[in-house]
């Protein structure tokens, strides 16, 4: 019993979600399951008759909640004029909530990287 409470909190259970590209495609991601994710997915079955979640939102709406932060991050740093700029941060696909930034140890960690040169 103990055991079974342990695992139940430090281990999340997982589920498939499938997620809807705008050109038609379709893939499956393995999910944290959340506790209510019935608004933002829909129970269908796969050939195998395996049922999963469908999400409601394509995966390009999903990712749409993310340009906004990178576009942000952009037009910061456009007034130094640089030849380059990288930023690389993780994101997470989640049921409910779309896209993610994903955190280590409760924070997000963006790496940036810009560049000039001399003409």
């Amino acid at each position: 019993m103990l055991h079974s409470l342990i695992n139940s909190i430090y281990m999340a259970e997982k589920q498939l979600v499938e997620f809807a590209l705008e050109d038609g495609g379709k893939f499956l991601v393995e999910v944290e399951e959340s506790e209510d994710t019935s608004s933002a997915t829909e129970r269908v079955a796969l050939p195998s008759g395996r049922m999963i979640a469908e999400a409601k939102q394509t995966f390009e709406a999903a990712l749409d909640n993310i340009k906004p932060v990178v576009a942000s991050i952009s037009n910061k740093f456009k007034d130094l004029g640089p030849k380059e700029m990288e930023v690389k941060f993780g994101v997470k696909l989640s049921a409910d909530a779309g896209v993610i930034l994903t955190s280590v140890g409760g924070e997000v960690t963006f790496e940036i990287t810009v560049k000039w040169s001399k003409d």
